[in-house]
């Protein structure tokens, strides 16, 4: 209906009424809040009146006017300031649904993205542990995302960054050499104060004790801190794959730190590496591409040359503490000239560089492997990051790169309203597995989409168990069920109805669609035409929690008319005397069960057959 409207106005275009406004794009038709407010509703002479420069009521009725025209329009109506209502003739909708149930498992698909390549980058969380629950929302984020994105036919990469240089992984070797020291049978007491106190190092310390036996305890730290350091990331890492895997999250490429000073690639072109196989460690001894000596360095070299970096003073800052101000004449990047509040360090005192420094040049490192979108999924606790670097993506890309950045809010885990306690093994945090464990993937993956992702999100493990409207995930899967039993159940009244879902949906698609007449039976086939243009706009957003609150939305539709026909038996949807009716409601049910698969799919969460 979107084109009927950018239609409407190219014709008043044509005709003289004013120049073609450049702003169509902007138009959206959607289904309205109220009922009452029509089927469709449009905001086309808000956003365009101000181009064309007419006052909004005025350029509604012009629109109106010519919409009035169309075949497929009953009715037209302008309310407020200059929104437009729609009402059209039923066969628009039975058009859709058809289209629903031909289309299947590619219906909503879209050209949107036009194969633009996408870097969603998420989770990148320290290797120093396990998951917790808040590194679990980035991850059922960042992949949700990324599955909307290629249904809207963007080219995505998933992305991990793995932080192993600097003073966290340092930290966590002399964690894990402690636990080395334990399992060689010293008693190590309390872990000291800046130590990972988690009990899941042990089993690096048992590691490292059975493969060295006391040689690491004789040497000096220069010698066994890298042997510790790298050692105790592998394991890291293994045990955070494993995590991720436990939500079905599988990144496709994980980017080391380390290679962009270490030069740790030795052959091959960095272009096959990011076509070849998934889940593939940039930086790793096994990896084949070629990486400069220091990365960071050529990237501060480029932006010197372009100007943007210069040595320089900062001013203190006038109020709180900037982490990594320092009174002293250092490598400045200028961040000002790109949009950020202060300009900032790249060099600490040391010689070393910042870590601001670091993810320059990784993520010059995207561009350079053609990424003009590239997304960034962060903890809560990285707001005060954004600006910088969106500001440094714009310098290394010369403009032509844009950086998303989506926080994701914290986590408050809950049993019956009652905080969870924290997990001995990790020390001072939940582990993800535990909940995973506990409630299953499907519940933790919804649960986490079904709030925006920069809102703070209330878990609570029995609620999400409960098999009540109260709970979204039960509600939407039970919906899907529920409609998969109809079909179970239909035989004996439709005889033909094949077993086959394929051959079912096929035959289906022939139904007599416009015996569905029913008010409740229409508002479901205008709810299933939505989804395409949901898909779009979510997507366009970077937004997946939209799909989950449409999922929500479409199952309780769903439900509130199979009551109603426990009420009102003309409204069941299997009528033992009436095939024709039978077949049609059907169909309807195909079109439901469809569109709930494929955002299910897309939230990476099941769609069961039946409820157990």
């Amino acid at each position: 209906m979107t084109d009927h409207v950018c239609s409407a106005v190219e014709a008043l275009a044509k005709a003289g009424a004013f120049p073609l406004p450049q702003g169509l794009a902007r138009i959206v038709v959607e289904l309205p809040r109220d009922a009452g407010h029509g089927e469709l509703a449009t905001n086309a002479a808000m956003v365009l009146a101000k181009e064309v420069g007419w006052k909004p009521r005025d350029l509604a009725e012009r629109i109106a006017a010519e919409l009035k025209m169309r075949p497929d329009v009953t009715k037209v109506e302008i309310a407020g300031p200059g929104f437009i209502n729609l009402s059209l003739d039923p066969a628009v909708w039975c058009a859709e649904l058809k289209a629903a149930i031909e289309t299947g498992a590619n219906f909503g698909r879209s050209d949107l993205g036009k194969a633009e390549k996408v870097n969603v980058e998420y989770v990148s969380a320290n290797p120093t542990g396990p998951l917790h629950v808040g590194h679990g929302r980035g991850a059922v984020f960042g992949d949700a995302l990324s599955n909307l994105l290629l249904f809207a036919g963007f080219a995505v990469t998933r992305e991990y960054y793995i932080n192993d240089a600097g003073a966290q992984v340092d930290v966590l070797a002399r964690s894990a050499y402690l636990r080395y020291r334990e399992a060689l049978g010293e008693n190590i007491g309390a872990i000291p104060e800046g130590l990972y106190p988690g009990e899941y190092l042990k089993e690096c310390g048992e590691e490292l004790a059975r493969d060295y036996g006391k040689t690491l305890h004789n040497q000096p730290d220069s010698e066994w801190l890298p042997v510790v350091r790298e050692r105790a990331i592998d394991m890291m890492m293994a045990e955070i794959r494993n995590d991720l895997a436990a939500l079905n999250v599988v990144p496709e490429v994980y980017f080391s730190e380390r290679s962009l000073t270490q030069g740790l690639l030795t052959q091959g072109s960095i272009d096959d590496l990011f076509a070849s196989a998934s889940s593939l460690t940039v930086g790793s001894a096994s990896a084949s591409v070629p990486a400069p000596k220091d990365l960071v360095a050529e990237t501060i070299a480029q932006l010197r040359a372009q100007g943007h970096i210069f040595e320089g003073r900062l001013p203190p800052p006038k109020s709180g503490v900037i982490e990594d101000w320092e009174d002293r004449e250092q490598t400045l990047f200028r961040a000002t000239d790109f949009g950020d509040d202060i300009d900032r360090p790249l060099m600490k005192s040391d010689g070393s560089y910042t870590y601001f420094a670091s993810d320059i040049a990784y993520h010059k490192s995207k561009f350079d492997r053609g990424f003009g979108t590239m997304i960034d999924v962060w903890g809560a606790d990285h707001g005060g990051y954004v600006k910088r670097m969106q500001a440094a993506v714009k310098a290394v890309s010369g403009g032509k790169a844009e950086l998303d950045v989506k926080i994701v809010q914290l986590v408050r885990l809950t049993r019956a309203g009652e905080p969870l306690k924290m997990s001995k093994r990790a020390g001072d945090f939940i582990m993800l597995r535990d909940v995973v464990n506990e409630v299953g993937r499907d519940a933790v993956r919804f649960m986490m989409l079904y709030r925006k992702n920069d809102a703070l999100l209330d878990f609570d493990l029995a609620k999400v168990i409960e098999q009540s409207r109260d709970n979204p995930v039960f509600y939407v899967q039970y919906a899907h069920a529920r409609g998969q039993s109809v079909f179970r159940n239909a035989g004996d009244a439709l005889s033909g109805l094949p077993s086959s879902p394929s051959a079912r949906a096929a035959w289906l698609a022939q139904a007599p669609l416009k015996k569905l007449d029913d008010p409740a039976e229409l508002a479901l086939m205008r709810k299933i035409a939505s989804y395409p243009r949901l898909v779009e706009a979510a997507a366009s957003a970077h937004e997946p929690h939209r799909i989950a609150f449409y999922l929500y939305e479409l199952a309780s539709e769903f439900h509130s008319q199979w009551t109603r026909g426990t009420d009102l038996p003309h409204l069941r949807f299997i009528i033992q005397d009436d095939p024709q009716m039978t077949m049609a409601r059907l169909a309807l049910i195909q079109g439901v069960v469809t569109v709930l698969a494929s955002g299910l799919a897309l939230l990476g969460v099941g769609a069961p057959g039946e409820m157990r």
